[in-house]
């Protein structure tokens, strides 16, 4: 607990309030550090005489993040897809059709859908998924963005003051992002991901870009990407693996599910990055795999382990094969493809 004392209150008889309110209220003891570190933190706002609309700003945005844990928890075992897009597209038109049957391949496969909860397309996306397989995070505007009438009575219905807090629970609680065409709201929600993904800052996952058959909305998209950010090295051209493109909602699909045909999940602990999968790569996939990834690789060769201590600590996924390797935690891109050449063994 050495860190819990550095982190304190100046006032002496309110660090022992918080550590006896902590005790009282039941909290285990490997947790206590966390809830310590947060009454401290809140309490820090009155030594540090924040003003009141910090304080506002800090209370509701704490209280948006615990309600959608909250709302989350009991579905945290199931794989979840978010859907983005326009919220003023006709729903007659061909994106809104392709979003709806998205949305229903997707659960026939067994996920669940996150859409903002909007029209148009999120409403489409949630009518193919239905309420008892879909969630609905919407954000209060003064002009539009009412809940979809799929998800508007629905108890997976969370409704937020602020944009920052909803994205930080649309990329806390996905597992796969499917864009649709869209606006500012759209772009801004792809790019987020993207610049998360490719900062090391998320999870990879993937992020798939959805035309309506026949359109090429994303494909200009990725034209202009291509030939101004990429072209003036503002970005990897590895980094371009971070998304794939299509029009057809069911090469979607396959695209999401076979992201997990065989990589489950990642975590670094300390030095290496550990890749849970389903399978274990064979001596001679490896052999290969240090071979076409060595300029991803610092210090220690990707290698089959068993669970490491933190892991067996946080009982994460106990009974997985994985492999770990010291990675160089720059080129997001490149570990995309070596987590697709681990899906191809």
């Amino acid at each position: 607990m050495p860190e819990s004392r550095r982190y304190q209150l100046q006032n002496d008889a309110a660090n022992r309030l918080i550590a006896a309110l902590i005790e009282t209220a039941g909290v285990p003891p490997d947790r206590r550090l966390w809830f310590q570190q947060m009454l401290t933190t809140v309490l820090k706002l009155h030594e540090d005489g924040a003003s009141a609309g910090d304080l506002k700003i800090t209370n509701t945005a704490l209280k948006e993040l615990r309600y959608g844990y909250k709302v989350f928890a009991p579905y945290r075992h199931v794989r979840k897809v978010t859907v983005f897009g326009s919220a003023r597209t006709p729903r007659i038109e061909a994106a809104a059709a392709a979003a709806f049957a998205f949305g229903r391949r997707m659960v026939e496969e067994g996920w669940m859908v996150v859409t903002g909860a909007g029209a148009d397309i999120m409403g489409a996306a949630q009518e193919g998924a239905g309420a008892e397989r879909s969630f609905g995070l919407n954000i209060r505007l003064p002009f539009e963005q009412e809940a979809n009438p799929w998800i508007a009575s629905d108890p997976k219905l969370v409704t937020f003051k602020y944009f920052f807090t909803r994205k930080l629970t649309f990329m806390r609680h996905s597992d796969a992002i499917a864009l649709f065409p869209g606006g500012f709201g759209t772009m801004d929600e792809g790019y987020e991901a993207l610049t998360l993904m490719q900062t090391g800052k998320s999870r990879i996952m993937p992020l798939v870009l959805v035309d309506a058959p026949g359109e090429s909305y994303w494909r200009r998209w990725h034209h202009q990407l291509r030939e101004s950010i990429v072209r003036n090295r503002f970005i990897s051209p590895d980094d371009l693996h971070l998304y794939h493109l299509t029009d057809s909602a069911d090469e979607a699909v396959r695209l999401i599910t076979g992201f997990y045909r065989n990589y489950h999940s990642m975590r670094f602990v300390k030095e290496r990055l550990v890749i849970r999968l389903n399978r274990a790569p064979t001596g001679a996939s490896l052999k290969q795999l240090n071979r076409e990834f060595a300029d991803i690789i610092q210090g220690e060769r990707l290698r089959v382990i068993g669970p490491t201590p933190d892991e067996l600590e946080d009982n994460q996924e106990l009974d997985r094969p994985r492999v770990a390797f010291g990675f160089n935690r720059r080129d997001y891109g490149r570990l995309r493809k070596l987590i697709d050449a681990l899906n191809c063994l």
